[in-house]
């Protein structure tokens, strides 16, 4: 069967455009998801993809798809391969479908203050390019150079300075997809529609489950004239979340507005803090005059509550290696386990979110070296938590995704009984996806709904988004 299909394939869309190599189908056989970078280091194999085709435009994306339903081959979209939730990874008998060739930014609109780009135009080359125009993007996950502009809507992601900006949900203003029959679908772009649901959010967040995003539409804005930085040293996390719950109560929206709490402040920024103590980053940026004023009113609402003025120097050492991922690297080498599992919830609940599942995680599994967790995407009805922990499973693939069930579990369930969401930006993939019933709770079948409606043969990213058949949370 896989021979009749590679050479069905290429007939359809040329030699060039499917491929078979091993290395290729070794690099896309998962994403950077730490389970499985740490089990590939203690000796697990990945399953490979029957092929991996790289279409370079929208009719070639339609074409294929037409054809894989009809043989009723599931299909696994591939971005910049920067997630880390598995949703890139292929089920066996799938064919990977890469855009990483369709990289062409198309259009800057000036007037309108957009941007379009196919689906795989990395997003720093992006910015690069919009910066050399005079504009910006406003969207900076830490992943900016090796996440590519479609998988940041399919993921619904955050970058570092959203709580100005907004998330990708706030920029996406229009985009072009493809439908697992081969129809292409586009939203066009507006400021503003009320015309029924809002159908770009089908697609924002929706990880392949529903078909293939090929074009995408995002708002820019013009190089901020002025920008300050500023730093804090607070007693506690509590304190800290405090004083950001003030800042956005008030309407101040700083560009970045990031509370570490003491083992991070500790860990990076022990020339400034003091023991037991967390740290709060800020940074304003806008027209002539907006960033002193609302520096100013955020020193005001920070000294109130309790805080010791640092200085700029801890925001700008936090700009100069906030995408630095040495560390990770490093670790994983050596057969520590390190990841991260961001969550979301109301003021009235983070603080106690925060609390109890650092409390599981350092007392409830043993594997565990480090547990810690900051702030960084504020709204004013609520904030995140971005925990990192830091593990020494046994040196065995099964006892890996035993240790690292133990610890996403806690964090699940503190979150989910908490009153919180499972995952705030880094998308749900085929690890989350066993939670999102409870997520979504009498909502869910509405979900089942349009991906039945979508992809009633559940041909895209099976497993993604939605859980597999049978497929359960790690036990605690």
């Amino acid at each position: 069967m896989r021979e009749t299909l590679v050479q069905d394939l290429r007939t359809l869309l040329g030699d060039d455009l499917v491929l078979t190599d091993t290395a290729t189908l070794e690099q896309r056989a998962m994403d950077t998801w730490p389970l499985r970078l740490l089990q590939k280091v203690v000796g697990r194999t990945a399953v490979p993809p029957l092929c991996v085709i790289k279409p370079t435009g929208t009719d070639e994306v339609s074409r294929a798809l037409a054809y894989l339903q009809d043989r009723r081959v599931a299909v696994v979209p591939y971005g910049g391969g920067s997630g880390v939730s598995g949703g890139a990874e292929p089920v066996p008998g799938s064919v990977v479908l890469d855009v990483g060739a369709m990289d062409r930014i198309l259009r800057l609109d000036e007037e309108n203050l957009t941007v379009t780009a196919q689906a795989g135009v990395f997003l720093g080359r992006l910015e690069a390019w919009l910066n050399k125009h005079g504009y910006m993007c406003g969207h900076y996950p830490q992943s900016i150079d090796v996440a590519q502009v479609g998988g940041l809507v399919a993921t619904r992601s955050s970058g570092q300075f959203s709580t100005k900006y907004g998330n990708i949900e706030d920029l996406l203003v229009g985009l072009e997809a493809v439908l697992p029959g081969g129809e292409v679908v586009r939203v066009k772009n507006v400021p503003r529609r009320s015309v029924g649901p809002d159908l770009r959010q089908l697609w924002l967040g929706s990880e392949g489950a529903f078909g293939i995003i090929t074009e995408v539409t995002l708002k820019i804005f013009p190089t901020p004239a002025e920008r300050t930085l500023q730093a804090y040293a607070v007693p506690s996390v509590r304190d800290g979340l405090q004083i950001i719950q003030g800042v956005m109560r008030e309407g101040w929206r700083p560009a970045v507005v990031r509370l570490h709490d003491a083992v991070e402040a500790q860990r990076s920024y022990d020339a400034f803090v003091q023991a037991g103590e967390s740290i709060l980053l800020v940074l304003s940026e806008g027209p002539a005059g907006y960033a002193r004023l609302e520096g100013a009113g955020i020193d005001r609402i920070a000294l109130a509550g309790g805080a010791r003025a640092l200085g700029p120097a801890p925001v700008a050492a936090w700009l100069k290696h906030r995408n630095d991922v040495d560390d990770f690297t490093k670790y994983l080498s050596m057969g520590i386990l390190v990841d991260t599992i961001e969550v979301a919830a109301p003021w009235t609940a983070i603080a106690e979110i925060y609390d109890r599942a650092i409390q599981r995680l350092t007392t409830e599994v043993p594997e565990v070296l480090v547990a810690s967790a900051h702030s960084s995407h504020s709204y004013p009805q609520g904030t995140n938590l971005y925990f990192v922990i830091g593990a020494q499973p046994p040196q065995d693939p099964a006892e890996v995704e035993r240790v690292y069930g133990a610890i996403w579990s806690r964090v699940m369930e503190t979150a989910l009984a908490g009153g919180g969401t499972i995952c705030h930006h880094h998308g749900v993939g085929k690890w989350r996806a066993p939670w999102v019933p409870a997520e979504l709770g009498s909502a869910y079948r509405l979900l089942q709904g349009l991906k039945q409606v979508l992809d009633p043969m559940g041909q895209m990213n099976p497993g993604t988004l939605l859980p597999a058949p049978g497929a359960q949370p790690p036990a605690v």
